[in-house]
């Protein structure tokens, strides 16, 4: 085929193409995106801190040793950051609507201004596809559904400053646009219309809908509205149940009579049983277990602090401990309590929860609770401590 008749096909092409004047609704007009665009920069931001937080609080040596006061603070962040994401999703969903005509907006024909064009469609692009790419995966794994061989925790906090990124790139670019939107005159809707209000207000009542039913179940008071969520808050002494001692592998070797928790110091090292812990003194904390997939609930847990543990092996007091477990493999499997953590009073192995001895899907014969932990590293079927310098 001849270039000419290539040049015409795609000239027939574009002519064929909508234009953004072929979309005739005036519901979709500059004032309705830039207050969904508003609010959705609001609930990006958001996310993206407390998700910042989450990431550093699961990492084994943090940037900044993490404080243990208040115990619940990890608890609200992460159900911050799950709610948040949870709203973006219908803020992101009628914020595309509103500007799906300018795709079919046609390049300007000044090469520069070509140029300005579509380096501008591009960061868009960057920015839809890093945004929605954040809140699928969010989503899926507040589901607990990993359809993915990549580590979902380094990978969503990735493309988290990506989609920050852009975010603000494409705030800096369009805040002319933004700020006539937000105090140009008023779009009058045509006569028989949705008003910008109604759909506005539609759209906060779905945003709300969702963080509720999906993302309330650790809210006391409404938990039985989050009819979606993963994690009810049912299970053994009130905690819900992320995996089984059958999941994982470690029911024969928790059950076993011979279980020893060894401890491993400075050139010693100890081993006891479940009743030589059981026959020291015994310390009861109300701490809440609190997981990225946003649930959390609250437990009264007994058993040895960590820092009597650590003085058993003439270890210093504020040492960084090892936690091993009898599972073997998985993220769960191994944790680290810094110095601070280990050393707080109620940092403890705990042995019984809500006043009975553990479940064994909660962890016996002992686990880790200690404040402001996320659940993935409070440790359960602890087998081995070690301290380290």
């Amino acid at each position: 085929m001849s270039s000419t008749r290539v040049a015409d096909a795609l000239g027939r092409l574009v002519d064929r193409a909508p234009s953004p004047e072929d979309f005739t609704s005036s519901i979709r007009t500059r004032q309705l995106t830039a207050r969904v665009g508003a609010w959705l920069g609001v609930c990006f931001l958001v996310a993206f801190l407390t998700g910042v937080w989450s990431h550093v609080a699961q990492l084994p040596n943090p940037w900044v040793p993490l404080p243990t006061r208040p115990v619940w603070l990890y608890r609200v962040s992460q159900g911050v950051h799950v709610a948040a994401g949870t709203a973006a999703v219908p803020l992101l969903l009628v914020k595309l609507w509103s500007v799906f005509p300018q795709l079919f907006r046609r390049p300007p024909a000044a090469a520069r201004a070509r140029l300005l064009d579509a380096a501008e469609r591009v960061s868009i692009l960057v920015l839809v596809s890093s945004a929605s790419f954040q809140l699928v995966t969010g989503l899926a794994n507040s589901a607990q559904w990993y359809p993915w061989s990549f580590s979902f925790r380094s990978t969503h906090f990735a493309v988290g400053w990506v989609t920050t990124g852009s975010l603000l790139v494409h705030i800096a670019v369009k805040l002319p646009i933004i700020r006539d939107a937000w105090l140009g005159p008023e779009v009058v809707p045509e006569r028989g219309a949705i008003s910008r209000r109604s759909v506005l207000a539609a759209t906060w009542a779905a945003a709300g809908v969702a963080v509720v039913s999906s993302a309330a179940s650790g809210v006391p008071g409404i938990r039985h509205l989050s009819v979606l969520a993963t994690r009810s808050g049912t299970g053994p002494g009130g905690i819900p149940i992320n995996k089984s001692a059958a999941a994982a592998g470690v029911t024969a070797a928790a059950t076993d009579p011979t279980f020893t928790l060894t401890i491993v110091g400075p050139g010693t090292q100890r081993q006891l049983t479940r009743a030589d812990l059981e026959a020291m003194p015994q310390t009861t904390a109300t701490l809440p277990i609190a997981c990225v997939e946003g649930w959390s609930a609250t437990g009264t847990w007994s058993g040895v602090r960590i820092s009597e543990l650590v003085a058993l092996v003439n270890a210093p007091t504020g040492s960084a401990v090892l936690v091993e477990s009898l599972q073997r493999g998985g993220a769960s499997s191994r944790s680290r309590l810094p110095g601070n953590v280990a050393a707080d009073p109620q940092a403890i192995l705990a042995l019984t929860l809500a006043g009975r001895r553990l479940s064994l899907d909660h962890g016996y014969p002992c686990r880790i609770i200690a404040p402001n932990r996320p659940g993935a590293l409070q440790t359960k079927w602890v087998n081995r401590l070690e301290v380290q310098p």
